[in-house]
């Protein structure tokens, strides 16, 4: 086939993945060249194949066998994306569909308003759009990446040109969070992107017994890839209000979500409340302040993940807590000084509420 528009890698690990729907949803009614890449990650290819049938005869779909034990979406996206040859590259879970004319939307946006990268509008198979990134109303290019919280959106679905970014790859070494340096990248480097929000959706399904992001695992791997990122050169060389708007994002949805993880497990072990509490310190060192943003219900939480000596079940309590958004403790902050932010709770609350409509 001539040279391809877009590069669309599909990652696969377990044959009962329903990847056939993945890619027969990619292929459907689009224009653009369009090349399918299905990398099938340590599992026997035969099943696969199976499974995609008479998708193999279409000359778009190509196979590409990727082992390196390591149960991780990195290995197999990096490969994908080392085979891509076209102007824009794409990645999908096997789990996941796209609308009809999501691919050819994208391609259209990215033309038209010369754009590196386009985000994806995501919606749940089941009907609710996801509200992330909780941007600003504007059909133009996503002109600042702070103001239009794009930390918040840490799956790079959509197109990612390869122009500006080929270099770019996952992070490898981590279980979770292997995506956040590759968006950030994209998102921080000042190149023009573009939200596709009025266009056929990215849909997200849950056939799967256990997506890797959402399984039980010890924290020290599941917030792994926090301090990486921290550490990285090209981070600490952003401007301070674009570190902070990674950090804040970093808090809220990595660090309270690993205790809201295990809400249910009211005895964590030592080891596991010695690495959250590492995490929450680094965050708070490196966030410069940026916690004054949080409401009361968030900082109490902040407050006992950073103290040891809090009982576990008070920490699962306070995370059930800060999950009722609309009440006054979680819409107004401790600090009066930063009720007022763009990430303080009742302007985020706001404008997520302003994205759904």
């Amino acid at each position: 086939m001539h040279e391809p528009d877009v590069d669309l890698i599909v990652a696969v690990h377990d044959p009962r993945r329903r990847v056939e729907r993945a890619v027969a949803s990619a292929l459907r009614g689009t224009q653009a060249k369009l090349r399918v890449t299905v990398v099938i990650h340590n599992t026997e290819q035969g099943p696969i194949a199976h499974r995609l049938g008479s998708l193999l005869e279409d000359h778009r779909v190509r196979l590409l066998q990727h082992s390196d034990g390591v149960p991780s979406p990195a290995g197999p996206f990096n490969a994908g994306l080392e085979a891509a040859t076209a102007q824009f590259t794409s990645v999908m879970g096997s789990d996941d569909e796209l609308s009809p004319g999501a691919i050819d939307a994208w391609v259209g946006l990215a033309d038209r308003l010369s754009a590196s990268a386009v985000l994806a509008r995501v919606r749940l198979a089941q009907g609710a759009y996801v509200s992330t990134p909780v941007a600003r109303p504007c059909r133009g290019p996503l002109r600042d990446p702070v103001l239009d919280r794009l930390s918040y959106r840490s799956a790079p679905l959509g197109l990612v040109s390869r122009r500006e970014f080929a270099e770019l790859r996952f992070t490898e070494g981590v279980s979770v969070g292997e995506d956040v340096a590759y968006v950030s990248r994209v998102w921080f480097s000042g190149e023009r992107l573009a939200y596709a929000r009025r266009t056929p959706p990215y849909l997200v399904h849950a056939d799967a017994a256990e997506r890797s992001s959402l399984s039980s695992r010890p924290v020290a791997d599941e917030l792994a890839f926090v301090p990486r990122l921290l550490d990285a050169k090209w981070f600490a060389e952003l401007e301070e209000r674009s570190r902070q708007s990674v950090i804040v994002k970093l808090m809220r949805v990595n660090l309270f979500g690993a205790v809201w993880n295990r809400r249910t497990c009211l005895k964590w072990s030592a080891s596991d409340r010695d690495h959250l509490g590492a995490v929450g310190r680094r965050l708070v060192q490196d966030g410069g302040g940026i916690e004054q943003v949080f409401s009361h219900r968030d900082r109490q939480l902040l407050d006992a993940i950073l103290d040891a000596s809090v009982p576990d079940s008070r920490l699962c309590e306070l995370s059930r807590l800060r999950r009722k958004f609309w009440h006054p403790s979680a819409l107004l902050t401790r600090d009066l000084s930063g009720m007022l932010h763009r990430e303080a709770p009742l302007r985020f609350a706001a404008a997520s509420t302003l994205q759904r409509l």
